[in-house]
Order: structure tokens, then sequence, then C-alpha cells
């Protein structure tokens, strides 16, 4: 199914640059698929620290009513952080970049790849002797190396998790390069290989996807939306595959609150 092209004035006046490509008006046609740090959250010097803005919640839940439950977070951390960090809102979600699907709020979550090996975590975490401001998250399918706090490290961090994640299995893991972070993890799962399979579970099945990320791990989800007949946004700058871009997180989250505010009455 093709996405209906149908920009509206109002949402013109939100710093986000499209190519003549907006929502269909009928949102329970829609799925609504959502990266969480840099995207609808602000980025914060550690993980722990990201903060939920008030209203964030509400727009969520008001959208998850909207679509009748086909609003999915996607990101690269763990379920229950995910759930932690929203509580008590919860919602269909991606976990671990694909290691984890619920597809839907209360469903069972389905585990699709083995926890990290610990001896490679363990490896990996003493890079945290690097310097100072190198954290260590252990994600239970991934361990991310955030450095944020430490940016001149960045070339020698990257360099001795190449050397040690080369004494690896061929082809058994996959090194992440996002924003500040160095993130290891199986190399048989990816956000864009679960989003596949989360729109063939209701109430995804057969809807057209709005996908909302900002990092490397997102870009391969733009590049496979549009065979859902969806359409990919990107934070901070346009993505390769991405048919626009938002400027800044706090522009997602207003976009998303007037999509919510705007169909109160046109979807029910």
């Amino acid at each position: 199914m093709d996405i209906k092209v149908d920009i509206e004035t109002d949402f013109l006046d939100l710093d986000m640059e499209l190519s003549d490509i907006s929502l269909v008006p009928d949102l329970r046609k829609c799925a609504i698929l959502l990266d969480i740090d840099g995207t609808i959250l602000d980025l914060a010097p550690s993980p722990q620290q990201v903060w939920v803005p008030p209203g964030l919640r509400r727009t969520l839940a008001r959208l998850d009513s909207l679509t009748d439950g086909a609003v999915a977070l996607v990101s690269g951390r763990p379920l229950n952080d995910i759930d932690l960090i929203f509580s008590p809102l919860e919602l269909a979600a991606i976990g671990g970049h694909g290691a984890e699907l619920r597809t839907a709020a209360r469903a069972t979550p389905i585990a699709r790849v083995a926890p990290l090996s610990k001896t490679l975590k363990h490896e990996l975490a003493r890079l945290t002797g690097l310097g100072r401001g190198i954290l260590a998250e252990d994600k239970g399918y991934s361990l991310a190396l955030h450095y944020r706090l430490a940016p001149e490290k960045e070339e020698e961090l990257r360099a001795a998790v190449d050397k040690i994640c080369a004494g690896a299995t061929p082809g058994s893991i996959e090194i992440l390069r996002g924003k500040f972070v160095v993130e290891i993890k199986a190399a048989s799962v990816s956000k864009a290989i679960a989003v596949c399979d989360l729109m063939e579970y209701p109430p995804f099945a057969d809807r057209n996807p709005i996908f909302i990320g900002d990092d490397i791990t997102d870009e391969p989800v733009f590049g496979i939306i549009s065979k859902f007949g969806g359409v990919g946004f990107s934070v901070g700058h346009l993505a390769d595959d991405a048919n626009g871009h938002f400027d800044k997180p706090e522009s997602v989250r207003a976009w998303l609150a007037r999509i919510a505010d705007q169909r109160n009455g046109a979807s029910e």
C-alpha cells in the first residue's frame, strides 16, 4: 500500500524538512515506530540520565489509542530499561537493536538471540580504563562503551574494540559506532530485521509505518520502510533513504503531540 501524500499546513511551522510526504489522515491505517535516545528523548551524558519531558507519556499513550496499539519503540536499550524509563506506560517495542521483540503492550517478549558472551563483555569493559569518562553499559544482548564524557578517546577506544573483537568467531558479532558510543552485539539481529518481523503481526500488519530515528543504527530501517508503503524521518540531519528530517528531539515531540491533538475527534 502506498502512503497518502497530504501535508497539513500547521505542521510546517516546526523545524522539519520534508520531501512532500506526510501522514495518512487516518491513524488507524498507520504504525508509528520511534527510536528513543536522540529521537524522542534528548541525549544525556550517560544512559541513566535521560529525562522524559512532561506530556510525552500522554502523547504516546494517545497515539497508541488512536492507532489501536500500533505504536512501537525501537531502541538499542533492553525492554526492561525501556519500560522503566516510560513507566507506567508500556508499548509494543523492539529492544537490544532487534534482540528482543514485543508485538503488543502486554505480550510476552520474544528473545531472538542469546545474550552476549560474559567473557567478551568483561574484556570490553576493561577498556573503561583507557580514560576517565568512558562508561560501560551492559545491555544483556550487547555491551556499549560510551565516551561522551571523554571524546578525545574516540580513536583509541575504537581501535581497542576492533582488536578485541578480531578474536571472536568471524561473523558472530557486529560493532556499531554511534554518537559517542561503540556497541558490540550479535551480528544476526538488527533494528531493520526486527521491524520487518514486527510488521507481520497485528495490529502492525497491513499498515503504513512511519519511522523516526537519529543514529547510524537506524539507517538500515530507512532503507526497508518503503517496502511496507511507509516513510522515515531522521533527526539532526537528513539520512540516506530518509524522506525528511527534524532538527532535534524537541521538534519530534512537538510534532507527535500536534498529531495526537489534531486527531482527537478525527479517528474515533
